[in-house]
């Protein structure tokens, strides 16, 4: 094969590095980013093992994906039980996915002291499960799980689960690096080798974590001996250290060794989709990663910045904008008037607004960003900023203002907390809000589950008597993430909101040094954009 496959597993094995979670929302919506990026397999999460996945497979199948298939993650079946009546094979053909991908182990020790079953029957299992998938009408692939350390302990049976897995039709035999400790050198020369061993017929994967700090050049060695298909995660996120860092391994295949992953265009994106599903995680995007951080093209001062006044070359081994990035440290993800143009299109305002508008636009965007603002996971807070630049927009509402009170006392409340003697002891948050609807102000007072859903609460009692569908509104999803790290308790916080109702779902974004303005902030944007959307200029009040 002359092209090399991207295989993403960003919402599988990346979602189980520490503290990262993804809701159903974040994985279709980081889904539809990988496949505008060119990634070829998508791995949406392990068939059956929770209900959020499941419901992501239901619901992808929705999704008009342009260059990605969706390949659904799962064990062999069991030891000494029969493959049509295992429930993982079940729940694998359940996902509704094309792509099927089977982990089986491939180190005799691993079969005998943690799967505990025989080596012939580890056999059996890959090659019934395979063979069982391929029955049903789907594409299956094998993951050879800690291949390299059973290559090294045992090269013979290693190479037999591949085999057998070859033998039942598996199309790609993929050699994973489970524990992370084998060296890209080690990498290069065992993927030869099995390249040699299992003859042309053999289509090989690579799966590296990075637990020596090596994952992206072990993938990268195991391509240059012979693989055809990478695995990885956006940003290199995954269990442990994390796996090999997929926004790395594109970056170096195409500007690197000339391998054609992705077209120029999709490049160029690279580090709008790495910053993107940062956010989407709740990760401050790491200034220093390689391509794409914010500091991967800066220069702090003495020889380097004098050189790079001389000659921008001097001191950066790509042009920024190949990937999406710039010299700047400080980087706007819609640091483009073409992008707020293509917006203003895209919401039919372009005979409203024109190019000096969308100047204006732009420049406020970064303003904000400066502020903590990040419009990228936030659409519906941009295009609520692009319609109040248009000359006769009305707000549905205007916030006089508002007030939150925090109590820890005996009284029934939504929540509970404990007091310092250990003792169960109840948490008030009550809300006043002072909304303006036209000429009219309404003054409500509410009690919450803490003083978000108080704001919430508080709000939409005075926004009812004009909107009664405003209840159709829920809230989805709350996240919190400090801007600018290091300045303790007087910190700005970027807080994103998702909302939804009965069709939609959006995300709204507010940063502020106080956490309930920037609340309110996003907030306030949820409901007004809702309002906006189902009431045109007010039509649809009360």
């Amino acid at each position: 094969m002359n092209k090399i496959e991207l295989y993403d597993t960003t919402l599988r094995d990346g979602t189980q590095q520490e503290g990262i979670s993804l809701s159903v929302e974040d994985k279709l919506a980081i889904t539809e980013r990988l496949d505008e990026l060119g990634v070829d397999i998508i791995e949406g999460g392990y068939a059956g093992a929770n209900p959020k996945d499941d419901e992501f497979f239901r619901r992808a199948q929705d999704l008009d994906l342009k260059n990605a298939v969706l390949s659904a993650f799962g064990n062999t079946r069991r030891a000494n039980s029969d493959a049509a009546g295992d429930p993982t094979l079940k729940a694998l053909l359940d996902s509704g996915a094309p792509v099927l991908t089977l982990v089986g182990k491939a180190s005799d020790y691993q079969v005998q002291e943690v799967l505990g079953t025989s080596l012939e029957e580890n056999l059996a299992m890959v090659a019934d499960s395979v063979k069982y998938l391929k029955s049903q009408g789907r594409r299956v692939m094998f993951d050879a799980e800690h291949f390299f350390d059973g290559y090294k302990q045992n090269r013979e049976y290693a190479l037999q689960t591949l085999r057998v897995a070859m033998d039942a039709g598996a199309e790609r035999v993929v050699l994973c690096d489970t524990n992370g400790g084998t060296l890209p050198s080690e990498v290069g020369r065992i993927t030869a080798e099995v390249r040699a061993a299992l003859g042309d017929e053999a289509v090989l994967g690579i799966h590296t974590h990075n637990d020596t700090d090596t994952a992206v050049a072990s993938a990268i060695a195991a391509v240059e001996a012979g693989a055809i298909q990478v695995q990885g995660c956006i940003n290199g996120y995954g269990e442990r250290t994390g796996n090999a860092n997929m926004v790395s391994m594109i970056a170096n295949m195409k500007l690197k060794m000339g391998l054609d992953v992705v077209s120029d265009e999709q490049l160029a994106a690279l580090t709008g989709l790495s910053h993107y599903v940062a956010e989407v995680v709740n990760r401050r995007p790491s200034p220093f990663q390689p391509f794409v951080g914010s500091s991967a093209f800066a220069h702090k001062g003495g020889l380097h910045a004098a050189a790079t006044e001389r000659s921008v070359n001097a001191y950066q081994h790509i042009d920024p904008a190949i990937v999406g990035n710039t010299n700047s440290v400080v980087i706007s993800e819609l640091a483009g008037r073409g992008n707020v143009v293509r917006r203003i299109r895209e919401m039919g305002l372009e005979d409203v607004l024109d190019r000096n508008d969308a100047t204006q636009i732009v420049q406020l965007v970064k303003d904000q960003e400066a502020l903590g603002f990040s419009y990228e996971v936030a659409q519906a807070s941009l295009d609520l900023l692009i319609k109040k630049a248009t000359p006769n927009y009305e707000p549905c509402f205007e916030l006089v203002d508002f007030m939150v009170v925090v109590e820890n006392r005996r009284r029934t409340s939504f929540g509970t907390g404990w007091r310092t003697d250990g003792k169960e002891h109840p948490m008030l948050s009550e809300a006043t809000v002072k909304v303006r609807v036209g000429d009219e102000v309404r003054h409500t007072a509410a009690e919450g589950n803490g003083p978000v859903d108080a704001l919430d609460r508080a709000l939409r009692k005075g926004l009812r008597e004009f909107y009664p569908d405003v209840t159709n509104v829920r809230l989805t999803d709350y996240k919190v993430r400090v801007v600018n790290e290091g300045t303790g308790t007087g910190a700005a916080v970027r807080v994103v909101i998702e909302s939804a109702d009965e069709r939609d779902v959006w995300q709204t974004v507010g940063a502020s040094t106080n956490i309930l303005e920037a609340s309110w902030i996003a907030l306030a944007d949820s409901l007004e954009h809702w309002l906006q959307k189902s009431s045109g200029s007010g039509a649809g009040a009360a």
